[in-house]
């Protein structure tokens, strides 16, 4: 049996989401874990956010859109009218968001599952609140890692990732000194095992077709140009306080085994579950306990075959781009994402290859003028030279196209 916390509260940051949906559907069915205090949704699936009101009932509702907030609001005011209960608090724009990620106390979670570096200022604000921070949103510690860890309390962060949850569960009872490295297990994508040649044409609709996940468009992008696993190494380097180089990926296409610690004795430890991931969830929001039947285990009567393989990183230097950002430091990782982020949306809309996604963060990263931030600089230096890395990928995108 669960322990009850009946005083324990949630806020859930982007719940409209594939993670915020999949988090209300472990509340369904242990809802003694927690109650919502609070739900953040971007603003785009008014109709599911006003689903997720009457089922959740939340005192406190932020759109971070605001230009999409009043057709949000609309539709929540019209479903709690029509069941007849009270609605919630609504606010809209990035601040209240901000506002209800730092709403909480030291007994209750916030799970960031916000897609993007916007996903920062939530991250810091929980921390700051004393609130266990369940957190799928990977950019925080990518874009801001020495902020984010230097504003935790040890045991703060909890990763809802299953790569890194798997990780977490693995080095239970493990001192740090005793890790040799850890292996972040990868799917491939749906484009392993081709060559650079074969995915010069590859279309949004291809991308998209991920073989085991399903997940947002950005995401599901990051996977197939292996930049979700570029961000994922980076954020194990903080979450466990490990370099880059004790940090390795390998190819596991079947997703069993979400990831593995090698210890200095030569031993490995591994966590296998189905690739489900209401089990990362429900680790991070009911831990140190277990919460029953969360997912189908694994039949070890039926005959099956694991594989690993390396990465083909001629094919897809997203990860090793990524290393080196991570080693020269200066806010390189900052750059990274903001020009990922703007690469992946030229790609949907028809302005930049698949293959030119990880060419232009190539590209920008290289430029002789890109700014250098530190930990001086704060989240505003990060924030302004996100900007700039913004400005500089739309200026070279727009160079192609004249």
């Amino acid at each position: 049996m669960t322990p009850r916390s009946p005083g324990r509260r949630l806020v859930l940051l982007g719940a409209t989401g594939s993670i915020g949906t999949q988090t209300l559907e472990v509340l369904q069915r242990h809802p003694d874990v927690a109650r919502v205090h609070g739900l953040a949704v971007g603003g785009g699936r008014p109709e599911l956010a006003a689903a997720q009101v009457l089922e959740s009932r939340p005192e406190r509702l932020a759109i971070s859109d605001p230009a999409r907030a009043e057709t949000v609001e609309r539709a929540v005011l019209a479903a709690c009218a029509g069941a007849g209960v009270r609605a919630p608090r609504i606010e809209a724009g990035p601040a209240a968001v901000v506002d209800l990620a730092g709403a909480l106390g030291a007994e209750d979670v916030v799970l960031n599952a916000i897609t993007g570096s916007v996903g920062l200022l939530p991250t810091l604000a929980a921390l700051s609140s004393g609130a266990r921070l369940a957190l799928a949103n990977k950019e925080s510690l990518v874009v801001g890692g020495e902020l984010v860890t230097a504003a935790a309390a040890e045991g703060q962060i909890l990763p809802v990732d299953s790569e890194h949850t798997a990780i977490a569960q693995a080095l239970a009872g493990v001192r740090h000194d005793q890790i040799d490295h850890l292996e972040v297990t990868a799917s491939g994508g749906p484009f392993r095992g081709r060559t650079r040649e074969q995915l010069r044409a590859v279309t949004p609709e291809q991308a998209l077709a991920h073989p085991t996940w399903s997940m947002g468009r950005v995401i599901t992008t990051n996977s197939a140009t292996l930049v979700n696993k570029a961000l994922e190494v980076i954020e194990a380097c903080y979450q466990f306080a490990l370099p880059e180089e004790r940090v390795r990926v390998v190819v596991h296409p079947q997703s069993i085994v979400h990831s593995m610690v090698t210890l200095v004795d030569g031993s490995t430890i591994a966590q296998a579950s189905p690739p489900d991931m209401r089990h990362a969830i429900g680790w991070a929001l009911a831990h140190p306990e277990k919460l029953p039947g969360l997912a189908t285990p694994l039949d070890f009567s039926a005959a099956q075959t694991w594989t690993f393989e390396p990465v083909d990183e001629e094919t897809f230097p997203a990860i090793a781009l990524a290393r080196a950002a991570h080693r020269e430091g200066g806010g390189a990782m900052a750059v990274y994402n903001a020009v990922n982020e703007e690469a992946v949306d030229a790609f949907f809309d028809g302005s930049l290859s698949f293959l030119g996604i990880t060419a232009l963060i190539e590209e920008v990263l290289a430029l002789p003028d890109r700014p250098r931030v530190g930990r001086a600089d704060g989240v505003e230096g990060l924030l302004a030279l996100e900007t700039w890395a913004r400005d500089a990928a739309r200026t070279l995108l727009a160079a192609r196209e004249s």
